[in-house]
């Protein structure tokens, strides 16, 4: 009888210890790996549907931004019917700066009350991970 022990069919705790450090140590490595490109995936995807969102509301915008103007004009011509031209454009450059300030200010206040841009998916799957390398630790 022979005292060589074949560690491939032999049961995992009768491994050694270094063999089972270098397993761990590599599928931690590999797990890690695997977690930063499903963070990669998420943000690309993200991304993408950021872009595009982000030119239709350019879009939108610009289109609001002409409707805007041609409102203001219509604003001028209808307080020149009651006031003189040069005060009616007083009166409504005033009341479209004060409307650009409350605006300023509520998107300043969101602004600041916005969360950083985060890999959701894969942070939760990096807690989960790090969950059931915890439990497998206390067996």
């Amino acid at each position: 009888m022979s005292d060589f022990v074949d560690h491939r069919t032999a049961r995992p705790d009768s491994r050694p210890v270094n063999e089972l450090v270098t397993q761990a140590s590599e599928q931690l490595s590999r797990l890690v790996r695997d977690e930063m490109r499903l963070a990669q995936a998420e943000l690309a995807r993200k991304g993408k549907r950021f872009g595009a969102g982000g030119g239709l509301l350019g879009g939108a915008g610009t289109v609001a931004f002409l409707a805007a103007q041609a409102l203001v004009a219509t604003a001028i011509i209808a307080l020149g019917l009651v006031l003189p031209l040069w005060a009616a454009g007083l009166v409504v450059v005033g009341a479209l700066l004060v409307l650009a300030a409350v605006l300023g200010l509520l998107g300043r206040q969101r602004i600041r009350r916005a969360t950083p841009p985060v890999p959701e998916e894969a942070v939760r799957s990096v807690r989960k991970d790090i969950e059931e390398i915890k439990e497998a630790a206390r067996r």
